[in-house]
C-alpha cells in the first residue's frame, strides 16, 4: 500500500552513511491532499540505525564508486561536443552503490511525498528566469527506490504538477519490482554547465535545457520528461552517444541490471499513464528517456 509522508529533514549531498548508532526518533509530517484543503498531522516514528553495507546481494556484484567518477572532462571535438570514448572496465557492468541524498526509508514499504518546490530546492535546481515552465506549475516529489546495492533509498525528482500523482504511481511499480536505480536527485545549474565527463547516471525529471543536440526546449524543461539510469540506457544517434562513456550499453541484447527493455516494468508503468519511450524512436535511440508527449 502506498504511504504518503513529508519528511522533515536537512537536505545535503553526502556519499557517506553514518556509523551505527542507537535508534533515533524522527518527526514525520503526514499530509493528505484534497481538492480544497490539506490535512496535516504530526506523528513520531522510531527509525532503526542506518549502516553502510559492504556485502553485495547474492545476485549482483556491487562495486565501490570510483574516485575519478565525475572528475575527468572529456576531450572536445571540433564542433564543441564531447568525444565518445570506450567504456572504462569498472563501468561495463555498472552496479555502483547509491550515495544517499535523503535519509533512507524506515522500512520496505513504498513511500512518497508531493509538494510545491521548496525554495532551497528551487535554488539548487536548473530553474532560472526565462525557463519555459513556472515553478508554480511544478511539483517536488520524493520516492523510495532500490539501488544496485539491494538497499532501499529515498530519491527526489521535479515534475509537472499535473503529472505528479501518476509519476508517484510509476515509481511505486518500479519499487515493487525492485528495479535498481543508481541515483535519483535534482540536477543543479553547476552540473548542467560543467564540462562533460560522460559517466553520469542520475535519474531525474525537470532540467531547464534544450533537447540533445538541439536549440529547442527539451520536454525536461517543462517537467514532462524523465531519464532513468542514463548510463545503463544511453542516447544514440549515428556516432553520437550520451553519456559519452556508455558505449558498452549500446548492445541491448546483453541485458544487465538497470537496463530498460520494451515490456518491462518501467516501460509498462509509464505506458499506462500515456508516456512515450525514446527507445521506440525512429531517428535515434534514447533508452533512458520518457515523456508525456513522446518526444
Amino acid at each position: 500500500m502506498r504511504r504518503l509522508v513529508i519528511l522533515l529533514l536537512v537536505v545535503g549531498l553526502s556519499s557517506c552513511a553514518p556509523a551505527t548508532t542507537a535508534p533515533t526518533v524522527e518527526p514525520i509530517t503526514t499530509v493528505q491532499e484534497t481538492t480544497s484543503t490539506s490535512v496535516v498531522t504530526t506523528t513520531t516514528v522510531t527509525r532503526a540505525p542506518t549502516t553502510t553495507s559492504t556485502t553485495p546481494p547474492s545476485t549482483t556484484t556491487t562495486l565501490g564508486r570510483p574516485e575519478w567518477l565525475g572528475t575527468q572532462p572529456l576531450p572536445l571535438l571540433p564542433d564543441g561536443t564531447a568525444q565518445v570514448l570506450p567504456t572504462p572496465p569498472e563501468l561495463v557492468d555498472r552496479r555502483l552503490a547509491t550515495p544517499d541524498l535523503l535519509p533512507p526509508p524506515a522500512g520496505d514499504e513504498f513511500e512518497f511525498t508531493i509538494q510545491p518546490i521548496p525554495d532551497d530546492v528551487l535554488a539548487r535546481s536548473t530553474w532560472r528566469e526565462g525557463c519555459p515552465q513556472d515553478p508554480e506549475n511544478l511539483r517536488y516529489l520524493t520516492v523510495s527506490f532500490y539501488g544496485f546495492d539491494g538497499l532501499a533509498h529515498n530519491g527526489e525528482i521535479i515534475v509537472d504538477a499535473d503529472e505528479a500523482e501518476d509519476i508517484a504511481g510509476v515509481f511505486e511499480q518500479i519499487h515493487a519490482e525492485r528495479f535498481p536505480i543508481e541515483e535519483m536527485r535534482v540536477i543543479s545549474r553547476e552540473e548542467l554547465e560543467a564540462p562533460r565527463t560522460g559517466d553520469g547516471n542520475v535519474t531525474t525529471g525537470f532540467v531547464c535545457r534544450p533537447a540533445v543536440y538541439s536549440t529547442s526546449w527539451s520536454e525536461h524543461a517543462y517537467g514532462r520528461a524523465i531519464d532513468i539510469n542514463p548510463f545503463h540506457n544511453p542516447y544514440r544517434r549515428g556516432e553520437r552517444v550520451v553519456p559519452e562513456l556508455a558505449s558498452a550499453y549500446l548492445d541491448r541484447d546483453d541485458v544487465r541490471p538497470g537496463m530498460i527493455a520494451d515490456g518491462d516494468v518501467v516501460t509498462s508503468a509509464l505506458a499506462e499513464i500515456g508516456w512515450g519511450w525514446g527507445g521506440n524512436w525512429r531517428t535515434a535511440d534514447d533508452w533512458m528517456h520518457f515523456s508525456s508527449s513522446g518526444r
